[in-house]
């Protein structure tokens, strides 16, 4: 299965799918989609669509899915098993919070180093990973082969800090400052606003209760 021709919004997906299956019962063999639709209260041909992107092996009639091979599957799938090293610029207190998120390993990646320019946390550690001067950012990056970076600095030198970064090596940006990053050609930028996701999920929210209004006064 090539994991490159998986849409988006399926990718978005499967990690739900995937926690729920290795939360199953050790001894639950096989399962089918419409359980793990029903489990997740999602869509049946949803399901059945995303585990198609995902998975070759197909679920088989009346059996499903053999729940140790779509695990090894959807892993796959998110480059669970394809290990990508990344660092972190900006220890305040979202980047200490992502320091310190374990799960990111088991989707693969590992955070080496984080940087910042405030001697006090300079040469410190947070879950593990060493603060380092963010004058060295380009010495580690082309040492140790990495590609990806987190930004988690404010707006203000979220763009110096870019261009830092893309100087260092940096392919791919995770950005958390919620500036627009003016980034060259061919580099990725994934913009993570919290403001929007809080945005979304005060207009759904907004629905419901004007649905939920509509229903008692009819």
């Amino acid at each position: 299965m090539d994991k490159l021709t998986i849409p988006k919004p399926t990718l978005r997906r499967l990690p739900f799918y995937l926690n729920y299956l290795k939360a199953l019962p050790k001894e639950t063999r096989t399962i089918s989609a419409t359980a793990i639709a029903e489990a997740l209260g999602q869509g049946e041909v949803q399901v059945r669509k995303d585990l198609s992107a995902a998975s070759a092996s197909g679920g088989r009639p009346k059996m499903g899915y053999t729940v140790s091979t779509l695990i090894a599957d959807l892993e796959d799938a998110l480059g669970c098993n394809d290990p990508k090293h990344a660092v972190l610029i900006g220890v305040g207190r979202l980047g200490g919070a992502l320091l310190s998120f374990t799960a990111f390993a088991r989707y693969g990646m590992y955070i080496t180093a984080a940087f910042d320019n405030d001697p006090a946390k300079i040469g410190t550690t947070i879950g593990g990973t060493e603060i380092m001067d963010i004058a060295r950012l380009g010495e580690v990056c082309r040492a140790q082969d990495i590609h990806i970076g987190i930004l988690t600095t404010s707006p203000g030198p979220a763009q110096q800090l870019a261009r830092q970064m893309t100087d260092a090596g940096i392919l791919a940006i995770w950005n958390f400052s919620t500036a627009h990053l003016e980034v060259p050609e061919g580099i990725i930028v994934y913009d993570e606003d919290l403001a929007v996701s809080l945005a979304m999920i005060s207009r759904a929210l907004d629905a419901k209760l004007e649905a939920e209004a509509a229903q008692t006064t009819t």
